[in-house]
């Protein structure tokens, strides 16, 4: 007896090395069977696989066959070809998006693992109507980042194409997180509250304001740092008249669950934190405050825990006596959340030192050796300093000058560790060139997926940092 659908016997009996014919746009190209289905079970390419292994006429396909030929390429050898070069990452994502394909292209275009021995710049973003960021954040798996300029924040994908920019009611947006794939939480120095946008609608989805019934004068308390675990949001609220807290709100409700501490005073260990961090290892959240006046810097570090809303540990420099290096505060501080590490550079000797959150003690700090003389340290005083810790290495900004300590292949010995870490833990490396460190000083740096984010005093834009051996080419998108 006959089969009833010959078309699909023919598509099962199909072998991975038949051919198979396709007339794009006029141009008629010849592939296999295993070829096109490697784009993926959901792709168009990989139904078109499945036609008649005898049907002499090829399928035509209305698109542009240059842009094929390079897709084609991509699936045969999973490697873009050097003509791909004459045709944006637009013009490619929209072609391999149709296709079905852009989880292969995606993979293809990926900048390899970031090493901070060996970035350089390879792009500049500049939104279009206000080229200034006030605020980034970008997304930890994929690279892809989110710009505050102005009141709009503009949205670039892994292939760091725009995707959309949304108005907000604010001037100016100081602080911005992440906190789900489509929606932003954001904080302005001139606008009370904390504010929720979501990309997905172009809208406001909710906005929380600290309120006391005692004082009234809480509700204009705006918002200067945010962070986020997978259920909360936690934002530092700080007010005109000099009081200040930092506020655990319920991620799926938006409404407040706790208050952790409240401080009054223009004193530098009651200011409100400049940087939150969330360590989900311990469930502690990780503050900081640093100020710089007429004496120097002066700062704090507190380690809160929201179950109980304590603080667990609390360090102020200079006078806390945690630090054998009385005189030498810090002049900035990062949280390495995956090794649970705290770094802070010292603001008079530039010294960058090192403890574990899980061996807090006293005076916690261990403080890093360059051991090549020609990278010694000239000192700290007069530079705008910034760090940052991602991947396991841990990125310093000196004015404009940008450098990365990495963890050696060997530390040294358990005997000579002092803490859980030791001075000679990581080596370090400067990673520009001196024509970077003229574009202007250094004052953030973040890193997602395999891209380092860097955003300079007075230039627009910000700095896109990958490890790529084409990395000398510079585009401005």
């Amino acid at each position: 007896m006959a089969d009833p659908n010959p078309q699909a016997a023919s598509s099962t009996n199909s072998h991975p090395n038949d051919r198979v014919k396709l007339n794009v746009g006029g141009k008629l190209f010849e592939t296999t069977v295993s070829t096109l289905r490697s784009g993926g079970p959901d792709s168009l390419l990989s139904a078109l696989s499945h036609r008649p292994s005898g049907d002499p006429n090829p399928v035509f396909i209305d698109r542009d066959p240059e842009i094929f030929s390079v897709l084609l390429s991509l699936l045969r050898s999973n490697r873009l070809p050097s003509t791909s070069r004459r045709f944006s990452k637009q013009e490619l994502a929209d072609e391999a998006l149709y296709y079905g394909i852009e989880s292969r292209l995606k993979s293809a275009s990926s900048p390899p693992p970031l090493s901070g021995i060996d970035v350089s710049v390879v792009a500049t973003i500049r939104p279009a109507s206000d080229g200034f960021a006030s605020a980034f954040t970008a997304g930890d798996g994929d690279g892809s980042v989110w710009i505050a300029h102005g009141g709009q924040i503009s949205s670039y994908d892994w292939n760091l194409i725009h995707t959309g920019t949304v108005r907000t009611h604010l001037e100016e947006i100081n602080s911005i997180c992440r906190v789900y794939s489509e929606i932003a939480a954001l904080g302005s120095d001139s606008a009370a509250g904390l504010h929720f946008y979501d990309f997905s609608g172009n809208r406001n989805v909710g906005s929380v304001h600290w309120r006391d019934p005692s004082d009234p004068r809480i509700f204009k308390a705006r918002v200067s740092a945010i962070a986020d675990s997978t259920d909360s949001v936690f934002a530092a609220f700080h007010c005109p008249h000099k009081e200040n807290s930092v506020l655990v709100v319920d991620k799926s409700t938006l409404q407040i669950q706790s208050e952790l501490g409240r401080y009054t005073g223009g004193s530098a260990k009651n200011l409100v934190p400049g940087k939150l961090a969330w360590l989900p290892e311990t469930g502690l959240l990780v503050g900081s405050s640093i100020t710089c006046g007429a004496f120097g810097f002066s700062g704090y570090i507190r380690l809160w825990d929201p179950r109980s809303g304590q603080v667990v540990w609390e360090t102020n420099e200079p006078g806390s006596g945690r630090s054998r290096r009385f005189g030498d505060p810090f002049a900035d501080v990062a949280v390495d959340a995956e090794e649970s590490m705290i770094f802070k550079v010292c603001s008079q000797s530039g010294d960058l030192g090192m403890a574990d959150l899980r061996n807090l003690g006293d005076d916690p700090w261990v403080y890093l050796e360059e051991n090549n003389p020609s990278l010694s340290i000239t000192g700290g005083v007069g530079k705008y300093c910034a760090i940052h810790c991602y991947r396991r290495q841990v990125f310093v900004g000196r004015d404009g000058s940008l450098e990365v300590w990495s963890r050696g292949a060997n530390g040294r010995s358990e005997s000579e560790k002092e803490n859980g870490v030791c001075e000679g833990l990581y080596r370090r490396n400067f990673v520009d060139k001196l024509e970077d460190s003229e574009r202007g000083i250094i004052e953030k740096i973040e890193g997602g997926g395999d891209r380092l984010f860097v955003c300079r005093r007075g230039s627009e834009g910000i700095e896109v940092w990958e490890s790529s051996n084409s990395s000398t080419v510079v585009s401005v998108l």
